[in-house]
């Protein structure tokens, strides 16, 4: 009886470690993706394909600003070799170098935030914000094939 009970208890606390591990994986996803959602109106006023909109700028912003603080956090060790993600073994290897990123990245949004007033500010400002997406992509992502 002892032992079916402490086999039961094993079983239960691997699968809670799945179910957080998976969590956190959706949760760093979904971040990820409500950032990517943000970039594509902020991109077409970068590209002038659409008006500047000094609302839309400041909602993306600050989406930057907390998201990019947040995902950092959702890499234990744990989640490492969790499937169905992008991330490289990379940000387990260099986490200092990956936070600094994703802090950089709020700092940078949290400024441009404060700074951007117009269109002309904004195409000053914007690019200085997205410039840390591409450096986090380029080392910490998974490129698509």
């Amino acid at each position: 009886m002892k032992r079916t009970i402490f086999v039961a208890s094993l079983l239960a606390i691997g699968v809670t470690a799945a179910i957080a591990q998976s969590n956190v994986v959706e949760q760093r996803q979904a971040l990820m993706k409500e950032m990517g959602a943000q970039t594509r109106p902020i991109g077409a006023m970068m590209r002038g394909q659409e008006s500047f909109d000094l609302a839309k700028a400041q909602a993306g912003l600050k989406v930057f600003a907390e998201n990019s603080k947040k995902f950092v956090t959702l890499f234990p060790e744990s989640s490492k070799s969790a499937e169905k993600t992008e991330a490289l073994p990379a940000i387990w290897e260099n986490k200092a170098k990956f936070e600094s990123i994703g802090n950089k990245m709020s700092q940078d949004a949290q400024t441009a935030l404060a700074n951007i007033k117009d269109e002309a500010s904004f195409k000053t400002e914007m690019p200085k914000v997205l410039q840390n997406c591409g450096t986090c992509h380029n080392e910490f992502r998974k490129k698509a094939s």
